[in-house]
Order: C-alpha cells, then structure tokens, then sequence
C-alpha cells in the first residue's frame, strides 16, 4: 500500500511539474495569468476546502455526537463557501488584487497590509500541519511505518509537491483529486447503504435525537459561537480567496466558489450519513477520527479499499497544496518584495517557492507535536480572522474609517480571542473577538471624525 500511495504523489508531482513548466513570473504563480474557468474554480474550491477533516473528523464528530456534530463541518463551512461567493467574490475580484492583502493596502496603508499577513499566517499552517498530520495517519496505518516517521515522509512529499506548482497546476490537479474524492466517497457510501438496507432504511435506526441538526439543550451563544468560526474564518481565508481571483471574469469567480460550496455541502453528508450508521454497523473504535477509514476497511475489498485511501489524499494534497501556496504569496508578494525593490520576476517566483518550503517546516513541526486534526482545524479556522473580518467588511462596503480604525480592528479581534480562549478560557471567545473588532474600528473612526 505504502508503495502505491507514493506512486499516486509522485503522478500528482509530475502533473503539477508538466502543467507549470511555462510559468515565469510570479503573477503565473499566484493567479494562473487570471484564466481559469468555472469547472476549474469549482473543483479547486471544493478541493481546496475538502480536507482530511471533511472525511475522517466530521465523520467522527457525528459518529460521537449525532448529527449535530456536522453543524460545523459540512454545514457550517459549505454555507460560508456559497455565503463568499454570493457577496464577496465579485467584489475582491473586481478589485485586480494579487492576494487577499492587497485590499488592505488599497483601502488603508501598508502597514495594515503587513499586518493582515502575519496575523493570518498561522490559521493557514495550522491547517496545513492538520492535512500533514492526517497523511502521515494515513501512511503509517497503511505501512510499518511509525506515526513520527509517516508524518516526516508527509511532510516531505506535500513541500516538494507544493513547492513545484502554481496556482494553475493546482487547479488542474483539483480536478483529478476532485473527482477521487468524490468517487471514493460515494464508492463507499453506496456500499454502507446497500448493507443497511438503504439510507431511509439506515436512518430509521437511529433515535430522534441522533438527527437534531441543533441540540435541544445547547445554548444560543454555543451554537453562535460554533458557526461563526467556520463563518467569519472561511470568509477571510487566504486558501479559498487565492482561487477564486485566478478567474477569468468576476462572474466566474462568484460562479465557481457558490458551485463549490454546494458541491462540499452535498459530498460532505456522505461522511455525515457514514458517522451516523458506524455505530450499527461496526465494533467501537478508540478514536472517532478513525471510523470512516475502519468502515473503508471492513467494506471495501482489495482495490475498492485502495481507491478509497486515493481518495483521501487527493483531499489532503489538495488542502495542503491551498493552505501553504496562498500564505506564501502574501509573505512573499506583501512583504518580501517590498522590502526588497527591483526584484525581478524570476526572483519573485523563487521568493514565492522558498517562502512556500519555509511555511512547510514549520506545518511538519505543529504536525508532529498535535494530538487531534479537528483540533487543529478549528484553532486554523478562528486564528487571527475576527477582527480581518471585521476590518475586510468596512474595506470592501463602505468608506468609514480610515488607518488607525484598521489597526485597532485587526488587533483587538487578535487579542480579545487569543485571551478569551487561551487565557480565561471563555465560552464563546470568537464572537467576543467579532465584537470587540467591530468597536474599536467604529469607536476609532469616530474619535478620529471628531477630531478634524
């Protein structure tokens, strides 16, 4: 198995390096010359939000609490996808932005642009180390490999295949992981169905309470605070803004995103329907993030299982490749190139390269020290993006306030989650950060309107 996982990277690879080979400037790069079309869009949104976590941690968390644990994922993430492309795509495109950056600088100053950069950097690693992580899982179960030495060959295969391909490679190998992904899922779907009797069949096995989307005992700012991380974090999210801006039109990048969105809601109930049936249909496991590759196992033999386990890191290699090349641009395009004036083309590439190779050690280094993908996922999603998101929605619909509001937007919302969650250890740390972001811009546009 080891063998053929590593064969399939490796045919990834040398897609990735055939479709780049043209590429030359840093704009190929970033944005793919600004020519994909809504197929590729599609498939590169839903590909790049489709991870490890969509399969095996939302399938756990149902298999654990019922249907309520797929309130964040698929739902809460779907409805953020298509919530993007109805309101914010065309808008951030219409702009001929580079990266998600660029809006800040346009709107305010460099220096606010600078510090949209590092503040979102870590949500996007974070969440690079959770696909790492999950591929290496993957690999030493898969091997004899130990889960340290699955992880360190991940992380390895991930950097160079990330390092070699820009946006447009990305976007062709979505397709082929794309369509893995859905055929090993449904693949797999079809098969648990048919053994229980039928979906309807499978769900009437289920108590009443197993299908309560909202827990009846849950209280409103829990079920708030649930949904609007993936929310307010997928809205700012460097990975899906970084597809959708290599479109050729703006209408094609509100298209494509709302057609990936649905397309993530709708694969991302088989996992759902998966979680609710292993409990009837399969021994205990000691870790839920392990059901739907114990449900692959038992049910699908032979090359059936080896398709599904293809279709899983094409998920990963997806994600990854998303979550390390869009940081990257911005460290690269709003920092790097900056700082260092009459840089040429060929240097800006390279720039972007060592800077994506550089983000891949330190995703390898929080993938080796973590414990749980869903943990890493949700702490990727809310890092840093209450108070962008607050400042992005003043940037991109009004013309209220000015530097000094963005400044204190950007770092209230930082710091007010960071020590409501890590410091207090409050309930609902991020609609804290939301609220917290929204006035100090409004109280400092004011103060400042005041003043002249």
């Amino acid at each position: 198995m080891l063998i053929a996982i590593l064969g399939y990277v490796l045919v990834q690879f040398a897609i990735g390096t055939w479709v780049s080979r043209r590429m030359a400037s840093e704009a190929d790069y970033i944005l793919a010359g600004r020519r994909l079309g809504v197929g590729l869009i599609t498939f590169s949104v839903f590909a790049t939000y489709f991870g490890a976590e969509a399969i095996v941690a939302s399938g756990g968390a149902v298999y654990e609490k019922g249907l309520t644990g797929a309130l964040v994922d698929p739902v809460g993430y779907a409805v953020a996808i298509i919530l993007v492309g109805v309101f914010f795509a065309r808008a951030l495109w219409s702009r001929g932005l580079t990266t998600f950056a660029d809006l800040f600088r346009l709107r305010y100053s460099a220096g606010v642009e600078r510090l949209v950069v590092v503040v979102l950097v870590p949500g996007s690693v974070i969440w690079a180390a959770a696909q790492v992580r999950a591929f290496g899982q993957i690999m030493s179960a898969n091997s004899g490999l130990g889960l340290v030495a699955a992880v360190t060959l991940a992380a390895f295969l991930v950097a160079a295949y990330s390092v070699v391909g820009g946006l447009l490679a990305d976007a062709v190998t979505d397709v082929i992981q794309g369509l893995a992904v859905v055929f090993g899922l449904i693949l797999l779907g079809a098969v648990v169905a048919v053994h229980v009797g039928g979906v309807p069949a499978g769900l009437a096995r289920l108590e009443p309470e197993q299908l309560q989307l909202f827990r009846a005992d849950a209280a409103l700012p829990d079920m708030l605070e649930q949904l609007a991380v993936p929310i307010g974090g997928t809205i700012v999210a460097v990975e899906l803004i970084s597809r959708f801006l290599g479109a050729r039109t703006a209408e094609v990048a509100r298209l494509g995103t709302v057609l990936g969105g649905a397309m993530y809601l709708l694969i991302g109930l088989i996992p759902v329907f998966l979680g609710l049936m292993a409990p009837h249909i399969t021994a205990t496991v000691s870790d839920s993030e392990q059901v739907v590759p114990r449900l692959a196992e038992v049910f699908l033999p032979g090359v059936l299982y080896v398709a599904f386990v293809g279709a899983v890191i094409s998920a990963i290699l997806s994600a990854v490749h998303s979550a390390l090349h869009a940081p990257a641009s911005q460290i690269s395009h709003n920092i790097v190139v900056r700082l260092v004036p009459g840089m040429t083309d060929r240097g800006k590439l390279w720039s972007v390269r060592f800077t994506v190779m550089a983000l891949s050690i330190v995703a390898y280094l929080l993938s080796v020290t973590s414990q749980r993908i869903h943990d890493l996922v949700e702490t990727a999603s809310a890092f840093g993006s209450a108070g962008v998101f607050v400042t992005a929605l003043f940037a991109l619909f009004t013309r209220f306030g000015g530097v000094a509001s963005a400044y204190a937007s950007v770092a209230a919302g930082m710091l007010v989650w960071a020590a409501g969650k890590y410091a207090v250890g409050l309930a609902t740390p991020y609609l804290l950060g939301l609220l917290a972001a929204a006035i100090a811009y409004v109280g400092v546009a004011l103060f400042e309107r005041g003043r002249k």
